[in-house]
């Protein structure tokens, strides 16, 4: 598969949740016209995103719904489960923890981690917060099992974030969600070869920053000659 741009890998989820609300309706086929004008995009841009991840529907015809959400989740990795560990357990933390649509994409919570002696030993959904000096052992115990940890999820003060995703990556945690407001030296961050793939030690990282989407929102509103470019 040819690389595939950011911004349409991100253009495909909302596609995905497209065809989710149509398929809930019973709608059985769908045009890109229709899903563009659902998505929020021009047609052109939805025949160009889907045709980095095959050849789908039949001109004048459409695309079967059923099908072509099956094919997206799958391209994207969203038909298996992924085991997750939230280090960081403040508001945002126990927000995320308890955020129930993130089964829904076989996103699966299966550890709580934080340093704070009055926040370690609760309990958020069955799982009991553990202190990070757990982390390493705990990541090590599920190695190899249904509960093998696939990402993390950082909602740790920012100053605290690189650290924290060092210890991420020491486990053999290969992918992290970064929702702290600062940028990680991803040149530090490269897992140990014994949880590395031969050749392939890097880490990757995904920033969320809802301060920095604040910001360009404020940029586009200041006129239609400011609104975001077409990538």
């Amino acid at each position: 598969m040819a690389d595939i741009p950011t911004a349409t890998v991100g253009r495909v989820v909302t596609y995905i949740r497209v065809l989710e609300e149509l398929e809930a309706q019973n709608v059985l086929r769908a045009s890109s016209g229709e899903l563009a004008r659902r998505a929020g995009v021009t047609p052109f841009q939805v025949r160009k995103d889907l045709t980095y991840f095959g050849r789908f529907g039949t001109r004048g015809i459409g695309y079967t719904v059923a099908v072509l959400r099956r094919e997206l989740l799958r391209a994207l990795g969203l038909d298996q489960t992924w085991n997750v560990v939230i280090v960081g357990m403040g508001r945002l933390g126990h927000a995320i923890a308890n955020y129930p649509g993130a089964s829904d994409y076989q996103f699966q919570n299966v550890g709580l981690f934080d340093v704070a002696p009055d926040v370690v030993g609760r309990e958020v959904r069955g799982l009991t917060i553990q202190h990070m000096s757990q982390l390493g052992p705990f990541v090590a115990s599920v190695a190899g099992t249904p509960r093998q940890v696939d990402m993390g999820l950082l909602t740790v003060p920012a100053e605290h974030a690189q650290a924290a995703a060092q210890a991420l990556v020491a486990a053999g945690v290969g992918g992290i969600l970064n929702f702290a407001p600062v940028v990680l030296q991803t040149q530090d961050l490269h897992l140990p070869e014994a949880f590395a793939a031969p050749g392939r030690r890097e880490v990757t990282v995904e920033n969320v920053d809802f301060l920095a989407g604040m910001k360009r929102l404020a940029f586009y509103m200041l006129g239609p000659q400011a609104g975001p470019a077409e990538e």
